[in-house]
């Protein structure tokens, strides 16, 4: 399952509808909203959680996975050393990232490409992405309806 940064993971493309989502894979193994009002979809087989945002007319703008395929530039993620999967990242050219630390998990954040790798006891065990926004101040939505 490959990341394409900016973009979504694998068929998954920012700006979807939840139509357009069920299309690929399905209807969602749940489904919830959460405290804003944006519907949340998860996806057990995909080990996926997609989140379509009220405020922007439901489309598909954040997702978060932990599948054991997940890949970025062939490199797959989950359980990789994170120190190791940076410097191959950072050689790819991205660069700038922010690093928080909650409890056991680090979080290393790189906002251009709207990419978190989340990692406990140094082995990365999530990666979200997120839409990113434009210079305009708005989202800039990859999936062109069709």
């Amino acid at each position: 399952m490959k990341i394409n940064l900016k973009t979504g993971i694998a068929e998954l493309v920012f700006g979807m509808k939840q139509k357009d989502v069920e299309a690929v894979y399905g209807k969602p193994d749940r489904q919830y909203k959460d405290d804003d009002n944006n519907i949340i979809y998860l996806y057990n087989a995909n080990y996926m959680r997609l989140t379509f945002y009220e405020d922007e007319d439901m489309k598909l703008g954040y997702i978060i996975g932990s599948h054991p395929e997940l890949e970025l530039f062939d490199n797959k993620l989950i359980g990789s050393d994170t120190k190791t999967v940076q410097e191959e990242i950072l050689a790819k050219g991205i660069k700038d990232w922010e690093i928080e630390t909650f409890d056991t998990v680090d979080n290393v954040f790189n906002e251009s490409n709207w990419l978190i790798l989340q990692s406990e006891f140094g082995k990365i065990i999530r990666v979200e992405v997120g839409a990113i926004i434009n210079d305009k101040d708005e989202f800039d939505w990859k999936f062109k309806s069709k």
